[in-house]
Order: structure tokens, then C-alpha cells, then sequence
């Protein structure tokens, strides 16, 4: 059994699916920030450790589409 807490494995889950959803909604409405936001939603998890952390960065990406709109 690894040492990686259960809760970051459902937070990176969460963000993750979250990203796929702001992922296909930005390729079918060609729009970036959603795009983008998107992708790095489903690629952050594998980089960040902590539970703390991750939240952080999971809420503030996906909240930033809904702030900025181009």
C-alpha cells in the first residue's frame, strides 16, 4: 500500500473531473479560459502532494473561468 492519503486521491478525482467537464465545454464553444483551465485542472493533481494545496489551486481554478470571460 502506498503512502498517498485517501482524500487526495478523491480531491484530484473531483478536480479532475471538473477539468474534463470545463475541457469539453471549452472545445465545443471555442473558448479559451475554460480550455485552459480545463486542462490544467486534470494535470495538477499529479504534481501537487498536498490536500491543503491542491484544494487551493482546484477552487481557484475552477473558479477563474467564471471571472474571466474572453
Amino acid at each position: 500500500m502506498s503512502d498517498i492519503p485517501v482524500s487526495l486521491l478523491m480531491f484530484g478525482l473531483l478536480f479532475g473531473s471538473i477539468g474534463l467537464g470545463y475541457f469539453i465545454y471549452g472545445k465545443r464553444q471555442s473558448a479559451i479560459v475554460p480550455l485552459v483551465c480545463g486542462i490544467a485542472l486534470m494535470v495538477v493533481p499529479y504534481f501537487i502532494g498536498s490536500v491543503l494545496m491542491l484544494c487551493v489551486v482546484g477552487i481557484v481554478l475552477a473558479a477563474l473561468p467564471y471571472f474571466i470571460r474572453i
